[in-house]
């Protein structure tokens, strides 16, 4: 194994395989599958470094024609959407609090083709009627040590486990990391791990890179959950609990 090791695919063709769509004026099931998943990314919550909760529940307005249309697609679309969902909370590794809905609504200001998400995080209620009685507490768990965390990139779903000091991702075929972006430098940016933390340098890049937003100068430090944009290029930087199969 190389220094990178490419440590999970993204679950594009789960989704692909599914959804047709046809049509330039109307609505495409793949693009709603799309817009879902980047809504959980962009409304996740990281709570800590092993905890980070996204939206659980979405509600997709359409306009009149796209809503007739998704009443014809029925209950099996809402199914799948609910397990592009799970699917992607299990490749981030994201917590869900409760169970996924996916709803349907008319949207009449919105034009043919075009669609909205609404996405929220909802907790799941079981009437008081119906709870189990309290069970008796247990004993104390013994004492574990605490997991060795992961750094990770995940790149379009792909993710790439940090396996060394500098690792460096640009255009250039000869990188770590290579990024089919033009807008992207031949030599970009590095990514340094100093003991514990992690930072992101940008090696003078022509359009600069970002994190969270804000433009790198010089460096700045990673975070579990921080994004980084070069580009085109859409990463996030996590950190996972180490499986035994992972190489420090």
């Amino acid at each position: 194994m190389g220094l990178i090791e490419n440590v999970e695919r993204g679950l594009e063709k789960l989704v692909t395989s599914v959804f047709r769509g046809s049509g330039s004026a109307e609505v495409k099931p793949v693009e709603i599958a799309t817009r879902l998943r980047n809504q959980m990314d962009a409304k996740s919550l990281t709570i800590s470094q092993a905890r980070t909760l996204a939206p659980n529940h979405f509600n997709i307005r359409l306009g009149d024609d796209d809503f007739a249309r998704a009443r014809e697609w029925g209950a099996p679309m809402a199914r799948e959407l609910c397990t592009t969902a799970l699917d992607h909370a299990k490749s981030q590794g994201y917590t869900l609090t409760g169970a996924v809905e996916v709803n349907f609504r008319k949207d009449s200001e919105l034009k043919p083709g075009s669609f909205e998400i609404d996405a929220s995080t909802s907790e799941d209620s079981v009437p008081e009627a119906q709870q189990a009685p309290a069970a008796p507490p247990a004993p104390p768990a013994p004492p574990r040590a605490a997991a060795k965390m992961q750094p990770v990139l995940d790149i379009s779903g792909q993710r790439f486990a940090l396996n060394h000091p500098n690792i460096v991702l640009g255009r250039s075929a000869d990188t770590d990391i290579p990024i089919e972006d033009p807008g992207v430098s031949r030599r970009h940016l590095k990514i340094e791990q100093r003991g514990t933390s992690t930072w992101a340098v940008d090696l003078g890049s022509t359009n600069g890179s970002y994190v969270n937003g804000r433009k790198i100068v010089g460096e700045s430090e990673l975070h579990d959950g921080s994004n980084i944009a070069m580009g085109q290029t859409r990463i996030v930087f996590r950190l996972l609990p180490q499986t035994q199969g992972d190489r420090a």
